[in-house]
C-alpha cells in the first residue's frame, strides 16, 4: 500500500459521524466502534437538552460524544453555563459551535460567534471547539459574508467542519481559497452518508445547496436513480489527491449519516477494506 492509499484509509478509519437528537440514535450508533467521535445535531424543536441527552447516551456506549450547541436556541448565559456543564461530564473535552436554524435568537446570542466569545467570557472553554464552514456559495448568504464570518469565528475554534458540497473540485478550489485568505483551520470535509436520495435531495434543497445539487444531478444522474443509495465514493475520490495540502488541508472526514448510521458505517468499513487490498 502506497503513502498517498494508507493516508486515506487511516482517515476514512477516523472518520467522525453525525447523527440526530431523536429516539434510538444512540442505540444505532453501537454498531461503530468503541471510541469512535460522534456529533449530535442541534434541533430547534426539540431545544438542546434532546442534544445533550442523546450525547451522554453515546458517551455511556463508549463513543467519544460531541455535542453541538446553536447560539440561537440558548436564552442566557446561565443556560449556556448549565449546557457547558452537561457537556464537560461527557468526557470528551470537545463542543461543536452553530449559529442554529431558529428564526429568532432565543435571547443574547444571535449567531455563532457570540456563543464562542461568551463561552470563552465564562472561562468554560473546552479542550477542543469546532465550527462549520460553507465550500460554495449559500442559497442566504454571499461567498464575502461566509467567508468572512469563519474568519473572524477561526481564532476562537480549532477545526472546521464544511457543509455538504457534491462538487469535489469545488471543494478543492476553496480550500485554497481559505488559505489565500490566512484561515488555517483544519478542515474536516462534510460528506453525505449511504443515505436514500429521496431523503438527501430533500435536506440539500432545504439548506440550501442549488448550486451542488445540479452537478450532481449533471454528474451522476442522481435522480433516475432514485432506488439506489447515493454514496460518498466520487468525492472521496476525487479529494483524495488534497490529503497531504498544507493547512487548511483535508483533516479527515465528517460523514452526515441523516439517521442511516449503520449503512453509512457499512460504506465505510467497506472503503477501508477495498483500500486495504490496494497492492503496494
Amino acid at each position: 500500500m502506497d503513502t498517498s492509499t494508507q493516508r486515506l484509509r487511516e482517515t476514512l478509519l477516523r472518520s467522525r459521524f453525525e447523527v440526530l437528537p431523536v429516539r434510538g440514535a444512540a442505540e444505532r450508533a453501537r454498531v461503530l466502534p468503541a471510541g469512535s467521535t460522534v456529533t449530535v445535531t442541534a434541533s430547534p424543536a426539540k431545544g438542546p437538552e434532546a442534544t445533550l441527552d442523546t450525547a451522554e447516551r453515546l458517551a455511556a456506549a463508549g463513543l467519544h460524544a460531541v455535542p453541538h450547541l446553536a447560539a440561537r436556541s440558548i436564552p442566557d448565559r446561565a443556560r449556556l453555563a448549565a449546557l457547558l456543564d452537561r457537556a464537560a461530564a461527557l468526557g470528551s473535552d470537545e463542543i461543536f459551535v452553530v449559529g442554529g436554524d431558529s428564526p429568532e435568537p432565543a435571547g443574547e446570542f444571535p449567531d455563532a460567534l457570540a456563543l464562542l466569545r461568551a463561552i470563552e467570557d465564562l472561562g468554560r472553554r473546552p479542550g477542543r471547539v469546532g465550527i462549520t464552514a460553507y465550500p460554495e456559495r449559500h442559497a442566504f448568504l454571499t461567498d464575502a459574508v461566509t467567508i468572512g464570518a469563519l474568519a473572524a469565528k477561526a481564532p476562537h475554534a480549532d477545526y472546521a467542519v464544511s457543509q455538504i458540497c457534491y462538487d469535489p473540485q469545488r471543494i478543492a478550489r476553496w480550500l485554497g481559497e481559505l488559505r489565500d485568505r490566512g484561515v488555517l483551520l483544519p478542515v474536516h470535509v462534510g460528506l453525505p452518508g449511504a443515505v436514500d436520495v429521496t431523503k438527501l435531495l430533500r435536506v440539500s434543497m432545504k439548506i440550501g445547496l442549488g448550486e451542488s445539487l445540479r452537478f450532481l444531478r449533471k454528474q451522476h444522474g442522481v435522480v433516475t436513480r432514485l432506488l439506489v443509495p447515493y454514496t460518498p465514493d466520487a468525492l472521496v475520490d476525487g479529494l483524495s489527491a488534497h490529503l497531504d495540502e498544507p493547512a487548511p488541508g483535508i483533516a479527515g472526514w465528517h460523514l452526515f449519516t441523516f439517521d442511516e448510521i449503520g449503512r453509512t458505517a457499512r460504506w465505510r468499513d467497506d472503503a477501508v477494506a477495498r483500500l486495504q487490498e490496494v497492492p503496494a
